[in-house]
């Protein structure tokens, strides 16, 4: 057996490992972990990923774990295009300099935003405190700010004039938010034009299919008593 992806495509890393492999032909096998039903708590995928998250690579009888490794690991097995991870020590540099900042700058906002506004309010059916949610939007503001100020600049692209995998994994970030409702590019026209030129870069089709599971989380059934018992400890995460 060749090269398996574990997914859950409401996940933002399991989106971005997903567009770079099918945007780059790399051929693989789909493998579903559902996370809304705990499918990543099973001794079954435990045994592909003992740390418990998606995604995660098995090739053959290699396997690993983290997006951002996953990404890398594509990228120099298959041989992608320089521009998605280059070789000049200085651009790998950026690349490498946004993937070590988002984790707890972007991508812990736009997930925070995600939860506070929309799964824990309606697939939950719980209460977000209001001053919560002001002071994680607020939060989410100043890091698109960042993101502008500090990483796009006036270039085409996150780290220069060409798509890089910061783009692809800042990109699926940010569509958690815009899926709970949040105004991400309305009021920015320079990461809205940056949305585009990485939207048209992947190819439109590709973006639209692997956001599509999260375009309609808004549209999920109210949460049964078993679910929210299992989700207890990610809310609280959420809510504090």
């Amino acid at each position: 057996m060749g090269l398996e992806l574990y997914l859950d495509l409401l996940s933002q890393p399991c989106r971005a490992v997903y567009i770079f492999a099918k945007k780059n032909g790399i051929p693989f096998e789909l493998r579903t972990v559902e996370l809304l039903k705990g499918e990543h708590h099973t001794a079954a995928f435990a045994q592909v990923n003992p740390l418990k998250k998606v995604p995660a690579l098995k090739d053959e009888d290699f396997t690993l774990a983290e997006s951002v490794a996953i990404l890398l690991y594509l990228s120099r097995k298959y041989k992608t295009p320089d521009h998605w991870y280059p070789e000049d020590l200085q651009a790998r540099a950026r690349v490498d300099e946004y993937l070590a900042w988002q984790h707890t700058g972007l991508r812990s906002c736009c997930t925070r935003a995600m939860w506070q506004k929309m799964l824990i309010p309606v697939f939950l059916g719980e209460t977000v405190p209001p001053e919560m949610l002001a002071s994680t939007l607020a939060e989410l503001d100043r890091c698109l700010q960042l993101l502008e100020d500090k990483f796009l600049k006036d270039q085409a692209f996150l780290t220069g004039p060409h798509i890089t995998v910061a783009d692809l994994v800042a990109i699926t970030e940010m569509m958690h938010p815009v899926s709970a409702g949040c105004q991400v590019f309305k009021s920015r026209p320079k990461l809205d034009a940056w949305r585009q030129r990485v939207e048209a870069a992947v190819g439109e089709d590709l973006f639209q299919e692997a956001h599509e599971a999260i375009m309609k989380a808004k549209d999920l059934p109210p949460a049964d008593t078993a679910m929210k018992e299992k989700l207890k400890p990610l809310v609280q995460v959420f809510l504090h």
